[in-house]
C-alpha cells in the first residue's frame, strides 16, 4: 500500500512486522503512555520544518537517524565538551547517539525523515 512518511508513520517491530500509523498532529495527541509503548519499535516518519525546533529532545534507548531530504538545517548535539554543531545543506544524513539532547536550526524550509527508538523521549525548552 502506497503512503507518504509525513501523513502515516512506518512502526517497525522487532520481530520484522511493519505496522502503518496516522501520522502528524493525530499521532502526536496521542496520550503519553501511548506514546512510549509505541516508541518500544522503531518509528519511521517525515517531517517538514520552516522553523528552528522550540525544543531539545534526547532519545535514551536508541539513536536516531535523521536523513535531511532537501533544505538547509544544523543541528546541535549536546555533548560532554559542550555543544557540537553538524550544518547539512541539500541532502545528508546525521546520526544522534543514544542519550544525547539535541535541537536545530532552520536556515531553510527542510524536510527531514527519522528513525527513531522513540520510547522514553524527553524534551526541554530551546
Amino acid at each position: 500500500m502506497k503512503f507518504l512518511p509525513e501523513d502515516v508513520y512506518a512502526l517497525f517491530d522487532p520481530r520484522g512486522g511493519i505496522r502503518q500509523l496516522a501520522g502528524g498532529g493525530e499521532f502526536w495527541s496521542q496520550p503519553e503512555e501511548r506514546l512510549n509503548a509505541l516508541g518500544r519499535d522503531w518509528l519511521m516518519s517525515e517531517f517538514t520544518c520552516d522553523a528552528d525546533w522550540g525544543s531539545w529532545e534526547m532519545h535514551p534507548n536508541g539513536d536516531e537517524f535523521v536523513y535531511l531530504l532537501e533544505g538547509d538545517i544544523e543541528f546541535l548535539l549536546e555533548t560532554a565538551e559542550g555543544v557540537v554543531t553538524q550544518r547539512i545543506s541539500g541532502r545528508g544524513a546525521v546520526v544522534v547517539p543514544r542519550g544525547t539532547w539535541h535541537t536545530a536550526k532552520v536556515f531553510l524550509p527542510s524536510r527531514m525523515f527519522f528513525i527513531t527508538l522513540g520510547a522514553g523521549t524527553e524534551h526541554r525548552p530551546a
